[in-house]
């Protein structure tokens, strides 16, 4: 007997069916932590189970998925009942799950929520600690991947809606072991530029695995301490990271990102328009009320205006008068105090007051020298003897050199 040749169809076909009564793969239950789960827009979901060797594709179809009593998410651990069969168009087998059972919490799922508590308790998810997204950032700063499909999309999204804003890509590994670390100091890097105004932080999607990088502790430090108001879009709509708790305003796609980052330039013009016909009815507003404020003034009270106010600068005249009468009488008795001590300190010091105590002063012939030293005299000379009611002019006729009264 020959071997038969069989069309890939007829192969796939022919396994279907043997799978289809196999009788322990067509009631089946498998026990797994979900990853990479999707829901589509049918109503239909799709997820892997998966355990520390293998993987397995699982479909659910919405009829089943509507009897579920919990949102399923990445990194949950779930026994999942169904049947084993071909999906004959590409092939692969997967499972058929008409029922899943939560039994767990996975690894990557407790680690998420064990630091998303923490960082909740310091305080990094609170809105009033997110910096504002600028209207018109002059430069933006995309950190992801260069080679992704994420980057094209805000590249494309930006310059559509507006080509006056400069793009700065600055390239990163958005998945596995290095790339935490390397995020983290895109973001460090960024914040020493002064030029840039805005961060996008992104990726496409991927499973829980995939995206774990923006799950890391230091990639939330650094977003929570940029000086820079970041955007994060990490994945698809339905995935969450830390990243996106912690950042100033999340996308739920890079696209969307672009078009939150930046205003087309309707959009600015519309700002501008509005900005302007606010000022100006401001304006004509407060220059109406000016008007009306002139116009309820007639003379008489114009004139009653006046005379209070001049009142109130006569009162303010007096009050200033009175102050610096008073300061001048204070400043002349300090003065007046001043000369006196003066006064009689120089008389204390004045030869006249020497005199006055019982003293004398001797000056020579023309008192124009007062003579201490005996040496300062001749015999013969005329000096004369000040007192304290006249002058004795005398002759010298002798000296007696010896000990001055000061020395006993």
């Amino acid at each position: 007997m020959g071997i038969k040749t069989l069309t890939v169809s007829e192969l796939n076909s022919y396994l279907k069916r043997i799978l289809m009564y196999d009788p322990i793969l067509n009631n089946i239950m498998i026990k797994g932590e979900i990853s990479n789960f999707k829901l589509h827009n049918s109503g239909h979901c799709y997820f892997s189970l998966k355990d520390a060797n293998s993987k397995l594709r699982c479909v659910m179809f919405s009829n089943d998925f509507r009897k579920l009593k919990f949102m399923p998410e990445d990194g949950m651990n779930v026994i999942a009942k169904g049947y084993i069969s071909i999906y004959e168009r590409n092939g692969e087998y997967q499972l058929y799950v008409s029922s899943l059972e939560q039994v767990g919490l996975g690894k990557l799922y407790l680690e998420f929520e064990k630091l998303k508590e923490i960082l909740y308790k310091k305080g990094y998810f609170d809105e009033n600690k997110k910096k504002p997204i600028p209207f018109f950032p002059r430069k933006i700063a995309v950190v992801t991947s260069p080679t992704g499909a994420a980057v094209r999309d805000v590249i494309s999204v930006v310059t559509r809606r507006n080509n006056l804003v400069d793009i700065l890509v600055y390239p990163v590994l958005v998945q596995g072991e290095k790339a935490p670390l390397k995020i983290s100091e895109a973001i460090e890097e960024l914040n020493n530029l002064d030029y840039v105004d805005l961060i996008i932080l992104t990726r496409g999607g991927g499973s829980i695995e995939e995206l774990w990088a923006f799950n890391e502790e230091i990639v939330a430090e650094s977003i929570f301490h940029s000086r820079i108001p970041i955007i994060s879009a990490i994945g698809h709509e339905t995935d969450f990271t830390i990243s996106d708790f912690v950042s100033d305003l999340r996308a739920p796609t890079p696209s969307a990102a672009g078009e939150i980052a930046v205003p087309s330039l309707n959009e600015v013009r519309n700002a501008v328009d509005y900005s302007y016909n606010n000022l100006k009815n401001n304006m004509v507003n407060r220059l109406s009320n000016l008007t009306d404020n002139l116009n309820s003034y007639n003379e008489d009270r114009i004139k009653r205006h006046l005379f209070y106010k001049i009142k109130e600068e006569q009162q303010t005249l007096d009050h200033m008068y009175t102050s610096i009468k008073s300061n001048i009488k204070i400043e002349y008795t300090v003065l007046k105090e001043i000369l006196t001590s003066l006064g009689d300190n120089l008389n204390n010091l004045s030869p006249l007051s020497t005199i006055e105590r019982g003293y004398s002063i001797l000056m020579d012939e023309n008192k124009t020298k007062t003579i201490s030293n005996i040496d300062d005299v001749h015999i013969g000379d005329n000096v004369n003897i000040m007192v304290k009611n006249g002058t004795l002019r005398c002759i010298v006729n002798d000296k007696m050199k010896g000990e001055s009264i000061f020395d006993k």
